[in-house]
């Protein structure tokens, strides 16, 4: 019996999907735009991300030492400095080190080689390049930096310099992240507004039916099974055809996107991440389709 009322609720589905024909393709389209928009999203967000990661990379803030500071008293702050949550690595840069880096850079400049020599001894200190796990957090890194236990030991740290590009860097990665959080809540707000009415058109066009199965003691989830099964049918619609779409995307933007960023090849991406990305599309449109049918059904169910 059980059998058979669920069979009957997904043929009645199917029925409902069919009837409202010109109505639930409308569902159908807007909903795989939703979804092309999560999808594209997803690319955008993996390019960005690419892209964002070698800046970041490349941003540091550098500790420099005074020449009288001790190795063990640097590489004590530096073992410091890796215990923090914050930070991501710390590069330790000796005075040796410094000076034939400060050397290979001035190879050319005669003046520069011969004041080295006049000195007769190394002018640079010890220094050490720290990357942090997010750009926001060099600033808890520096504070740390500026206590006053280091301050016979730090002679400059370069943040303050640096702070203007640091912070804007982690600016732009929370606004790219708002905005396609924004975009994508606004697309879903539509899709399940358009799913909405195209249930609420199949419930009124089922009234009648509807009306005798109350009198003969159906309860409201056999009433709304039907419909829901529509709203799941529009999700796993939108989602497989959102998903095709995405492949010639993927196959156009992969090279370009990958010389252009930097990144991973989106085609590459696209079929390396497939069921990820299937189920994350399957999931998201069916959600829509059901949330949709079941405030459609629970306002008619209350009369």
């Amino acid at each position: 019996m059980k059998w058979i009322n669920v069979r009957r609720t997904v043929t009645r589905g199917f029925i409902n999907f069919w009837r409202n024909g010109w109505v639930s393709l409308a569902t159908v389209l807007v909903m795989v735009l939703t979804l092309f928009v999560v999808g594209a999203l997803f690319f955008s967000n993996v390019m960005l991300t690419s892209a964002l990661d070698q800046i970041q990379n490349k941003v540091d803030v550098s500790v420099y030492f005074k020449t009288s500071a001790g190795e063990e008293e640097i590489l004590a702050i530096k073992s410091s400095l890796e215990k923090l949550g914050e930070v991501k690595s710390v590069e330790y840069i000796s005075r040796e080190e410094a000076l034939r880096q400060f050397e290979a850079r001035h190879k050319d400049n005669a003046l520069i080689g011969q004041s080295l020599e006049e000195l007769g001894e190394n002018p640079l200190g010890a220094s050490l390049n720290i990357k942090a796990k997010d750009p926001a957090q060099f600033e808890s890194i520096t504070r740390f930096l500026e206590a006053e236990a280091f301050e016979n030991a730090v002679d400059k740290i370069n943040y303050r310099q640096n702070q203007v590009v640091i912070e804007r860097l982690g600016n732009l990665l929370s606004a790219s992240r708002a905005l396609g959080a924004g975009i994508t809540i606004v697309l879903a707000g539509i899709a399940i507004l358009v799913a909405f009415n195209t249930i609420r058109l199949a419930i009124y066009t089922s009234r009648d039916e509807i009306s005798i199965m109350r009198l003969v003691g159906a309860d409201n989830s056999f009433i709304r099974g039907p419909f829901l099964v529509e709203g799941v049918i529009h999700g796993i619609l939108a989602s497989l055809t959102a998903l095709i779409i995405l492949w010639p995307l993927a196959a156009w933007l992969g090279p370009k996107a990958e010389k252009f960023f930097g990144g991973p090849n989106l085609y590459d991406y696209y079929f390396s991440n497939f069921v990820f990305l299937f189920f994350m599309l399957l999931a998201v449109g069916v959600a829509l389709g059901v949330i949709s049918a079941l405030i459609a059904t629970r306002r008619y169910l209350r009369v």
